[in-house]
């Protein structure tokens, strides 16, 4: 979880890779007319969010029920949005990769053909709730080195797992 540009997808992708369960990338699940929106700088609003959070939240529902683990980048910026799929996947677990909103904002100009405009970063931002000290997770900030970031991962993974 975290802002755009904050590695979700990059990161998502190696963790599924060694952990050896299928990855899914979140924005997969926004509607058409959800991507047309950002793509045209309008943020997001939560009757907007409905629809693919009812589909991210059906996919960790099925996953669990089929008994497989899976990777799935989600921006899940509020705590309700986490909750939601927590209820649909009692085991799930949260990687929240913080990043500061300079070095946010530089990545997202630099990449080529995405949806997301550097515009509708403030927006996350102002929806941002970071991951709770409640909430089954790690926080790690996203300018930290991709080895290191999957190995603290597996560990609290494994550690979580261990637990439940």
């Amino acid at each position: 979880m975290g802002v755009s540009g904050s590695g979700k997808s990059t990161l998502g992708r190696l963790l599924a890779g060694r952990l050896h369960v299928p990855f899914a990338e979140g924005d997969d699940f926004h509607p058409a007319a959800n991507i047309a929106k950002m793509a045209a700088g309008q943020p997001l609003d939560d009757a907007d969010r409905e629809p693919w959070l009812t589909s991210l939240a059906a996919y960790v529902g099925d996953a669990t029920r089929a008994g497989r683990s899976v990777v799935i980048s989600s921006s899940a910026l509020k705590r309700a949005y986490r909750d939601r799929f927590r209820s649909a996947g009692p085991g799930v677990w949260f990687l929240y990769l913080e990043l500061d909103r300079e070095v946010a904002r530089a990545r997202v100009a630099r990449r080529a053909g995405h949806f997301m405009p550097v515009a509708l970063l403030e927006s996350q931002y102002a929806a941002l709730e970071p991951l709770g000290g409640d909430e089954a997770g790690l926080t790690v900030h996203a300018d930290t080195a991709a080895d290191i970031v999957l190995a603290r991962a597996q560990a609290a993974i494994a550690g979580f797992e261990a637990r439940g």
